[in-house]
């Protein structure tokens, strides 16, 4: 009797924790399918910069590293990061591309620009699932952590997404760097006066694996 006792005891023990981790299964299964994977494609995306000047306003560009964000639709949580190559800003003027590289972004030490966001929110009326799986455009608020020069800031961007279906997403962005204030250092000379913020505009093409 003992020894069916302990069998039964045994076997329900193991029923239980079998059932425990298939509950368990299906709980990270669900997670996974919830989330939203959106990757950027650096080929066909563009960053683009000015700055303005007393004698003339300086164009240039930075080239697209990477970038891969995974989102819950239902929350908005965001982890992921938009990565910009910080070595490959180009003015198309030699001597002042060296100048910014060695003396104002060191790019050298400092090689990349990242954004990651943590937060993203779409505009009154709108959803997170909308915005990746039906086609229009909608305006989301991405909040998160801005790093230049090896400094992490907080801000939040406005983003314009359009979803062209067949999860293909066209995202841009335009906003301002005050980056004397984040502790860059001034180009100006004693003729030349710089703005003390860089306008920054980036247009990104992208694929998520979000389905209706």
């Amino acid at each position: 009797m003992r020894s069916s006792s302990w069998l039964l005891s045994r076997r329900s023990a193991t029923l239980r924790w079998i059932f425990g981790l298939a509950l368990c299964t299906c709980y990270v299964s669900a997670s996974a399918a919830q989330e939203a994977v959106v990757k950027l494609d650096p080929a066909n995306s563009t960053v683009n910069f000015t700055l303005g000047a007393t004698m003339h306003t300086v164009h240039g560009t930075f080239k697209l590293k990477g970038g891969e964000i995974r989102v819950d639709p239902s929350t908005g949580k965001a982890t992921g990061s938009i990565v910009v190559d910080a070595t490959s800003g180009n003015t198309d003027n030699s001597s002042r591309d060296h100048k910014m590289h060695k003396e104002i972004l060191e790019s050298d030490k400092y090689p990349e620009i990242v954004f990651s966001p943590v937060q993203l929110t779409p505009q009154p009326g709108h959803s997170l699932r909308e915005t990746l799986t039906q086609k229009g455009t909608t305006q989301v608020a991405a909040a998160g952590v801005f790093r230049l020069h090896g400094e992490d800031h907080s801000v939040t961007l406005e983003l314009t997404v359009q979803n062209e279906g067949n999860s293909g997403l066209e995202i841009s962005s335009s906003f301002s760097i005050p980056y004397i204030k984040w502790g860059l250092k001034s180009p100006d000379t004693f003729i030349l006066r710089v703005s003390d913020t860089v306008d920054l505009e980036i247009h990104a093409a992208a694929q998520s694996n979000q389905r209706n």
